[in-house]
């Protein structure tokens, strides 16, 4: 196999495509130095070179951005080879597999991958940084542990009574040639390899279903197991949470903590007795996935409208108050508020946060984790943290009384607050802190807006195509089938990126009641939720609906999904 080599001189490319002047192209400098000097400097980016590159050499450029490799991928070209060679399997496409490399000097290469994967080997270009990235991202899958070094074997972590961590092999926690056992382990990697936030173990009269919550939708994991092997399954869970393995009749809540290579990932189990025995769900907690998704992270890359945006970044800028998100378990409310904190200035104020768990680590605050198992609530961690001259609060959830009712004080003198609560729309949360027994006239005082969110799930970039829809689909979103049948309406087809899904990563929707003289006095008067609804409209809001129906029309998302997250008006 030939590599396509085109000998044009990658500085023209460069000067061509403007990443470079004339001014930092040293004359007679090697192709492969200039490009590595380039970067080095910070003059250009390693995907700029990447890019350039792929020009130079004739071959197409891949943005490896949320890549994973998929098992059946790896079954091609191993995790271990991938590694060594700085190349990453990326598709199969009939007898042909399309990989991507690093190293376009390296002539030898294509026919070495052809001898390793045993197909016709299409090349493609990315940056290094890029392909470990991915290969690191998607080592998650039972198939990369196959072979790869002792630092990727999955560990748990426990907490010694002197508060220090220390790994403990799974293997000592029961036979790991055990097929149950091996079958938790395989699916806590598949989990992590599909982006899953949740696996839903449910048990019927046929046997035991296992599923995964991807982008907020449940998908079948396994097929469905015999029911014989319930009693062995719950109990390696169970184990692993330290709970009583005896008691089956009550429900139980526990954690705990596992280490793959440099990834800590929490895991929060909660066992429920049912008719046919004890049903789990397991929430995941990648703090390494969370940490890079947040990296970088402002309010205008959440996808929200711009007059709404407009409005938050004003509310998070006053100097007190109190900043309400609300919305369901899973709705991006802690993401806002990281969002809003990361785009204050942490140099010149005293920011704490006081949260259940800490998700992320963000750089010049102060973060407290809830324990309530030592005494560490949400009110007693509040209390606390007002006596360390704070200027911005984040409280993670207002769950009772007493939380509203210190972060509202809170909020009355002179400190900006941030906290979540749970309703279903941003004037229901009206109602959730009247029952609470909160002040009204203080209430909305200290309220400087209250902003609801949902997350809808976007339309694969690589199998995106367009979509017919039909009249009665119009007519239950509430669009009017003469004005949009002929809009250009889109969806996913399903691919390996999305597993078949058609869907890959969730954007938020939002309405955003700002509290203006008119809508306070309402509030006041206990007016009712929809004439309340009505006057912020009036004023221009826009309401979940439009939010949703606005990323519909731009083919961000499609209709039976925004129909599945909102309401029609």
């Amino acid at each position: 196999m030939r590599h396509p080599f085109q000998p044009r001189p990658l500085a023209e490319i460069l000067l061509e495509r403007r990443f470079v002047d004339e001014a930092q192209i040293a004359a007679g400098e090697a192709e492969v130095q200039l490009g590595e000097r380039l970067v080095r400097e910070g003059v250009i980016t390693a995907e700029q070179l990447a890019e350039a590159l792929a020009a130079q050499f004739a071959l197409p450029y891949v943005d490896l951005n949320d890549f994973s490799v998929t098992p059946e991928l790896f079954g091609r070209l191993p995790a271990t080879q991938a590694y060594a060679l700085g190349a990453i399997p990326y598709r199969l496409n009939g007898s042909a597999i399309e990989v991507a490399i690093a190293d376009p000097y390296d002539l030898t290469l294509p026919d070495r991958l052809e001898h390793l994967t045993g197909l016709r080997v299409k090349l493609l270009l990315a940056s290094p940084g890029a392909i470990q990235a991915a290969l690191k991202r998607s080592q998650g899958s039972a198939e990369v542990l196959k072979g790869v070094s002792e630092d990727f074997r999955l560990v748990m972590v426990k907490e010694t009574e002197e508060g220090r961590e220390e790994t403990v092999s799974l293997e000592k926690l029961g036979d790991v040639s055990s097929p149950v056992v091996r079958l938790i382990n395989t699916l806590l990697l598949d989990a992590l390899a599909k982006r899953a936030s949740d696996i839903h173990v449910e048990t019927y009269e046929g046997g035991i279903a296992v599923k995964y919550r991807i982008d907020g939708v449940l998908y079948p994991a396994v097929e469905t197991l015999d029911r014989r092997h319930h009693g062995a399954f719950i109990s390696r869970l169970k184990v692993m949470a330290e709970l009583d393995i005896a008691e089956k009749r009550v429900p139980q809540d526990g954690r705990f903590k596992l280490r793959l290579g440099a990834r800590d990932i929490d895991f929060r189990i909660s066992i429920i007795p049912s008719v046919y025995g004890e049903d789990v769900v397991v929430r995941i907690l990648d703090k390494s996935a969370i940490t890079q998704g947040l990296r970088g992270l402002r309010l205008d890359s959440l996808g929200m409208a711009g007059e709404t945006l407009k409005k938050l970044r004003r509310a998070v800028r006053e100097p007190y108050g109190m900043v309400l998100i609300t919305g369901p378990t899973g709705s991006g409310k802690t993401t806002t508020l990281y969002a809003a904190l990361s785009e204050l200035d942490a140099g010149e104020e005293k920011i704490i946060t006081i949260e259940d768990p800490v998700e992320y680590q963000l750089e010049g605050i102060v973060q407290i984790p809830v324990n309530e198992k030592k005494g560490l609530t949400f009110a007693r961690g509040l209390r606390s943290v007002l006596r360390h001259d704070p200027d911005k609060i984040m409280v993670g959830e207002i769950r009772d009384a007493e939380t509203a009712q210190i972060a509202l004080q809170s909020a009355l003198t002179g400190h900006l607050v941030f906290t979540t609560v749970h309703a279903n729309n941003a004037f229901d949360v009206i109602g959730r802190f009247t029952h609470m027994g909160v002040d009204v006239y203080s209430f909305v005082s200290a309220l400087n807006c209250v902003m609801a969110q949902r997350l809808v799930r976007l339309i694969c970039p690589r199998c995106r195509r367009e979509a017919g829809v039909d009249a009665e689909l119009l007519e239950l979103s509430g669009l009017d089938p003469m004005r949009y049948l002929q809009h250009k309406w889109f969806e996913g087809a399903g691919c390996e990126y999305c597993h078949g899904t058609g869907y890959r990563s969730r954007a938020a929707i939002t309405e955003l009641l700002d509290l203006s003289p008119g809508v306070r006095q309402m509030i006041l008067e206990r007016r009712p939720a929809a004439d309340l609804q009505a006057a912020a409209v009036k004023e221009g809001m826009i309401t979940l609906r439009q939010s949703a129906v606005a990323k519909a029309l731009a083919g961000e998302t499609t209709l039976k999904e925004i129909n599945r997250v909102t309401f029609v008006d």
